[in-house]
């Protein structure tokens, strides 16, 4: 038989007022970049044929500081952003979100603590038990429980706006706002909750090391930033949830989310 599992050592978070001070600075600088590309792309770039490149770059770099922006609400739902603050977190929180696609804050802050209370199983938001390793089917149903009818709402109202009244031409509203935030929310899923939570055929318990059933990637700093703002150190977010984003490095190299197995002992 084995002993029971020996979890991470300890980790320690900065004072609160440290905390407070980079999480404001990094939304401010994400949020703020991402409302600054979206209004050049939308009100003062003119798309054309010689300038697509720059389009297609604006775009990516779009999509993934649409990343960011969630990932900032994430930290505001656990209150890791502002520390101390309930009242600035939702306001941050409510703000973001409903500029991101018209998502509710009370709504999308009560489904991700039902997901930490029940990851990985029946009741989880952000799980599919159905489908825990199809990629599609997961997708469509994780789309299906959190784009409602206020997003659908809130994105054809925006589209309305600027297609019909401002005049912006549909491809680019299409190539500079659209595919941007949908592909974020693909990139999300596929990182931040699919590769981190999805079952391995043919391995004991999904592949997993303990009832949070989460794993994290092996990225190096710069990847798992690139990738999903390092949500791909999941096993550590799970068992932290009071790690903000951007210390998540931190944590994984702490032994957050290692796990160690005591050897064999006599039974």
């Amino acid at each position: 038989m084995r002993i029971p599992l020996r979890i991470n050592p300890a980790f320690a978070l900065p004072p609160h007022g440290f905390q407070r001070a980079i999480g404001l600075a990094l939304a401010l600088a994400i949020a703020g970049s991402w409302l600054a590309i979206h209004a050049y792309a939308m009100f003062v770039f003119e798309l054309t044929w010689s300038n697509w490149p720059l389009a297609l770059i604006m775009a990516g770099v779009q999509c993934w500081l649409s990343v960011g922006v969630f990932i900032v609400c994430h930290d505001a739902m656990h209150g890791t952003l502002v520390p101390g603050h309930p009242r600035l977190n939702a306001g941050i929180g409510t703000v973001l979100l409903a500029l991101y696609a018209g998502f509710g804050w009370k709504y999308l802050r009560d489904a991700h603590l039902t997901h930490h209370k029940l990851s990985g199983h029946a009741g989880d938001p952000d799980f599919d038990e159905h489908n825990p390793g199809d990629f599609w089917r997961w997708y469509a149903t994780f789309f299906r429980r959190y784009f409602g009818w206020r997003s659908i709402l809130f994105v054809h109202t925006v589209v309305g706006i600027y297609w019909l009244v401002l005049e912006i031409p549909m491809v680019q509203i299409v190539l500079l706002y659209g595919l941007p935030a949908l592909a974020s929310s693909l990139q999300l899923f596929y990182f931040g909750t699919f590769r981190t939570h999805r079952h391995i055929p043919g391995e004991t318990a999904g592949g997993f090391a303990d009832h949070h059933n989460a794993r994290s990637e092996d990225f190096g700093t710069l990847v798992s930033l690139a990738t999903c703002f390092h949500f791909g150190y999941h096993l550590e977010h799970h068992r932290r949830p009071d790690v903000p984003w951007w210390a998540l490095p931190d944590a994984r190299r702490a032994g957050v989310g290692r796990v160690e197995i005591a050897e064999k002992v006599p039974a």
